[in-house]
């Protein structure tokens, strides 16, 4: 795998608290079928800026599960669902967290994060998709600043306020983080309780239509829904924390089954095994130190031999046999050539066994055909870095120019700049992982010697982008400020 840059901080009372402040009080009238007035505004800007900076800061301080081939998937899914989710403003940004615990979240300016425990839970891909879809339903009709849109000029001080404590949070003060949360906002709490039931039916509506248009079976939400409230009774009242945020009546349950099943299930083909493959990933991070019991995880599922093949060698070239890895993902690609997760999982072990030639070789063999695939352009460019830093520079800066929100891409670009030889230009990449990973200030002075550098070497082009780069961290600094 990849390198991985997370920091090792828990993130379990910030995930908790997570999502959407009103859906943490259930109501318990039945509200029936809630309005969508006004669900075509967009995102202001300001909640845009708030978002962004609240995932910098995020970033710093929860354990991230940086794993490219679920963020591809996971981005794949976000893009599959948004158009059907009524959502005005498209700019979105995947986070996912290292974590087994059930949960998923949606922050305004259109931040979605996701839990690798999910994957662990949904055992087939529309379950998982009912929950993202539901997330976009709450940005979609901006729940959390209609919750608070009778404060007027608060809105925006108390998002951010509830922001930064859930940044408290997740930097280990655990309850002192969302006690501070809720106390930013206790003189808007009694509308919160009138709104909480309608916000979670409306982002249920918004979901099921949106996965039905997208072509997932609406049933899936009610089966995964059922299957959280079954397993509340198995662990005493103990719900997922999904649940806790996202409170599940069982009046609200009956709401999503009489829905689903007024709508027509998609028809498609038989469903590729992708999700399983990830899910493989998801259980093999999770048990990282006791493999088998990912594959006992995946076998109490109806995961197809697939996905059991594919676990079997990923935990195969983690015991170092590599041959044997290869070769059995070999067979799978050769067996299922339109997924390119599986020659690129196979480029990914031989990069990992210190085979870089070959991982070059089959990185490129791959990229041929699939030329955008990010997973193999990050293991391409970390592999040229051990036998052409210049080419590793030129693949990674073409990554970053098309993915200016990916912090483990700068890291690599800057070790690349570096090694061939460009210094300010090196400085400055490592001057934009930092911004991304809320290390503002870091960032800033990194940017400093970049320019200085920059002026030594004669370099006008680094030295224009340095400046236009600085305004832009300045600002990213006054908004991370309000947390």
């Amino acid at each position: 795998m990849l390198r991985n840059l997370r920091s090792g901080l828990a993130a379990g009372p910030l995930i908790a608290a997570l999502a959407l402040l009103p859906a943490q009080v259930a109501a318990t009238e039945d509200y029936g079928l809630p309005s969508l007035a006004g669900a075509s505004q967009a995102a202001s800007d300001e909640e845009y800026r708030l978002g962004r900076a609240w995932l910098r800061q995020f970033r710093a301080q929860a354990p991230l599960w940086q794993d490219p081939f679920a963020q591809e998937y996971v981005e794949s899914l976000v893009a599959r669902l948004t158009p059907h989710s009524a959502l005005t403003d498209m700019r979105t940004v995947v986070t996912l967290v290292e974590s087994r615990t059930l949960n998923a979240f949606a922050v305004p300016g259109g931040v979605v994060g996701l839990n690798a425990g999910l994957f662990a839970f949904a055992e087939e891909e529309d379950a998982a998709a009912s929950v993202v879809a539901h997330e976009l339903g709450h940005l979609s009709q901006r729940h959390y600043a209609r919750g608070m849109e009778r404060a007027e000029q608060t809105q925006l001080p108390a998002m951010a306020a509830m922001l930064a404590g859930m940044l408290i949070a997740a930097s280990g003060a655990g309850n002192a983080g969302i006690a501070a949360a809720m106390g930013s906002q206790a003189a808007l709490l009694q509308d919160q309780l009138t709104y909480s039931r309608r916000f979670e039916q409306e982002a249920d509506r918004i979901g099921l239509q949106a996965m039905t248009q997208a072509g997932f079976d609406p049933q899936a939400m009610v089966r995964m829904f059922r299957a959280m409230q079954r397993q509340v009774s198995l662990q005493g009242g103990n719900p997922p924390e999904f649940l806790l945020t996202h409170p599940l009546t069982e009046s609200r349950l009956s709401d999503i089954a009489s829905r689903a099943s007024q709508l027509e299930a998609a028809k498609s083909e038989r469903e590729a095994p992708t999700y399983h493959l990830i899910r493989a990933r998801a259980l093999l991070a999770l048990h990282e130190r006791t493999p088998q019991q990912a594959v006992t995880r995946l076998a109490q599922g109806e995961a197809p031999d697939t996905a059991r093949r594919y676990l079997d060698a990923l935990i195969a070239a983690e015991g170092g046999n590599i041959d044997q890895a290869l070769s059995e993902l070999d067979r799978l690609a050769d067996a299922l050539p339109d997924l390119a997760i599986l020659p690129a999982s196979a480029a990914e072990a031989a990069f990992q066994a210190g085979r870089y030639d070959e991982a070059i070789q089959r990185s490129r063999r791959l990229l041929r055909l699939m030329p955008g695939h990010v997973p193999t352009r990050l293991i391409l460019g970390e592999a040229l870095l051990q036998r052409d830093p210049d080419e590793a520079y030129r693949v990674l800066r073409e990554l970053t120019e098309s993915r200016p929100e990916h912090p483990q891409a700068f890291a690599l670009l800057a070790e690349a700049a570096g090694r061939s030889g460009r210094e300010a230009w090196g400085h400055l990449a490592r001057a934009e992982q930092l911004q991304l990973s809320g290390e503002i200030d870091r960032a800033v002075r990194q940017l400093d010697v970049a320019s200085d550098v920059a002026e030594r070497d004669g370099d006008r082009s680094a030295a224009s982008r340095i400046e236009t780069r600085r305004e832009d961290f300045i600002d990213y600094r006054e908004t991370m400020e309000k947390f």
